[in-house]
């Protein structure tokens, strides 16, 4: 399939209707399309970290291995109508346990909104829609890793302190100091 499908990578009955119904007048929530490579989504990223040159071939090969594992990639865009560019993401990952009768845990992972859209609220507004995804499916709890910058942030989301995250990179992939 070609960067411009426009399929959603999950149903988009998942979308809370309270959510993205309290988003600005001119933008929607939906599920991530292959077609995104040319509509910002990756623009967006680069404002949490580097995203590297990706292709349009390996962007939907990327894709396409997300989509074909149904039930673990949640990937959300705010899109501003008027120019069909995401100017929001985010992420959610379902992780299958053993724990609690074989229950799953998501992983709320790559919130990003475009520096001159920050402010608009779409940060809580993808939490929030990613909370109520992982509720619907069955997670009995989601977990972020955050900077310290941002702990704030979270907890005015419901999030609460819950432990101290640890990092091995690899190769060159180590952070700035």
């Amino acid at each position: 399939m070609a960067a411009t499908d426009t399929t959603p990578l999950f149903p988009t009955t998942l979308i809370s209707t309270t959510v993205s119904s309290a988003l600005p007048e001119g933008y929607i929530m939906r599920p991530l399309r292959q077609s995104d490579y040319h509509h910002g989504f990756l623009d967006v990223l680069r404002v949490l970290t580097t995203v590297g040159d990706i292709s349009e071939e390996s962007w939907a090969e990327r894709y396409n291995w997300m989509k074909e594992r149904s039930g673990e990639y949640y990937i959300i865009v705010v899109e501003e109508t008027s120019s069909g560019q995401c100017v929001g993401v985010g992420s959610l990952i379902v992780e299958k346990k053993f724990l609690r009768n074989c229950g799953q845990v998501g992983h709320i992972e790559d919130i990003a909104v475009a520096k001159e859209m920050q402010g608009k609220q779409f940060g809580l507004r993808i939490i929030q829609a990613l909370d109520y995804i992982a509720e619907k499916i069955g997670c009995y709890k989601a977990i972020l890793d955050c900077s310290e910058q941002n702990e704030g942030f979270y907890v005015k989301c419901g999030y609460k302190k819950a432990g101290i995250q640890m990092a091995h990179y690899y190769g060159d992939n180590k952070p700035k100091a």
